[in-house]
């Protein structure tokens, strides 16, 4: 009987008419990438002022509060272009639900671009004429504190905004993203505190961009390893060479920040080999989800996977609890 039997060929993967699973992102470039670089640099500038504030380093202050006031207000005005009528983001600012990654990173890229906007005059003297003195430096240094708080989270949020997607490449990539988000802002912010202070103070600048190099480096090796085959955008296509370079220009930029106190040339090159690192990093990663979301395969596989993993028997010889898995456990879904 078991002879007879003919042998069924694997199921090729197709969708209907030959189109995609899922929609395509409907981001562009350069206007998302590079929004997701000025707000992340936007969030750990802050940071580093904060720092700098408080350990009496003013030049260092003044650079980084420049910094995150300026990557603030350029990613609005790129985020603005991206949605096509800047009233859409205004509209998204009438309520606050808790529940949606949009509506929550709406209010924070608020807060952070109105904090940093009010710290700013306070290192700028004359930026304000008229004002009585005193004013304007502690109102500037309490909005300063408050983005201690806003920073992190302006320079984090944008990675679960994407994992909170049915996007293969960036849903299943929600637990690393945040560290790949958090270390590549870092990295860009100390590049930029590195150029705008002169060396004597950006001792903490080049220890921020050190660590952001690495954390940016190892979140990214780990996530495309626990990935696996869904983590194959990453390693392919213009996506892979993007990822590629942003490797070796992060680790570069990171090696050099740490020795480029005595060098204006070597400070200069760390920079720019961190900001471009960045970049191709946000740039990289998008276009791995758009890669992932064109390709049905990456949402189909992982599905049967995890169908099959749910219907294996148990060794005792029943089936494994709960044979039937959820819509909301695969890929195009939330978990």
């Amino acid at each position: 009987m078991t002879r007879e039997r003919a042998v069924v060929p694997e199921a090729e993967f197709r969708s209907y008419y030959g189109r995609p699973v899922l929609k395509p992102p409907v981001w562009h470039e350069p206007h998302m990438p590079t929004y997701l670089y000025l707000g992340g640099m936007s969030g750990a500038s802050s940071t580093i002022a904060v720092m700098a504030r408080l350990t009496g380093r003013t030049r260092l202050d003044r650079t980084a509060r420049i910094a995150a006031a300026a990557g603030a207000s350029l990613g609005a005005a790129l985020l603005a272009a991206e949605l096509g009528r800047p009233e859409r983001f205004l509209n998204m600012l009438r309520i606050f639900k808790p529940t949606s990654p949009m509506s929550v990173g709406s209010w924070i890229l608020a807060a952070q671009g109105g904090l940093s906007a009010v710290a700013l005059p306070g290192v700028l003297p004359g930026a304000v004429p008229g004002v009585l003195p005193g004013v304007l430096p502690a109102a500037g240094d309490a909005a300063l504190l408050a983005t201690g708080v806003t920073g992190p989270l302006t320079a984090t949020y944008t990675a679960v905004l994407v994992a909170d997607t049915a996007v293969p490449a960036w849903h299943e990539a929600y637990r690393e993203l945040p560290f790949l988000f958090a270390g590549s802002a870092m990295a860009a912010a100390g590049a930029v505190a590195m150029l705008g202070t002169p060396r004597a103070q950006a001792g903490p600048a080049r220890a921020v961009a050190a660590l952001g190099a690495a954390t940016e480096t190892v979140a990214g090796a780990v996530m495309e390893r626990r990935l696996g085959f869904v983590g194959e955008p990453y390693r392919t296509g213009r996506a892979g060479r993007l990822m590629r370079a942003a490797r070796a220009l992060t680790v570069g930029g990171g090696l050099l920040a740490v020795v480029a106190g005595r060098s204006r040339a070597l400070t200069a090159l760390a920079g720019a080999a961190l900001t471009a690192g960045s970049l191709c990093t946000r740039f990289g990663i998008l276009e791995a989800g758009r890669a992932s979301a064109a390709d049905p395969k990456y949402t189909v596989v992982p599905q049967r996977q995890r169908l099959d993993a749910a219907s294996a028997p148990a060794p005792d010889g029943g089936a494994v609890a709960g044979d039937v898995a959820h819509p909301s456990t695969a890929p195009g879904g939330r978990s």
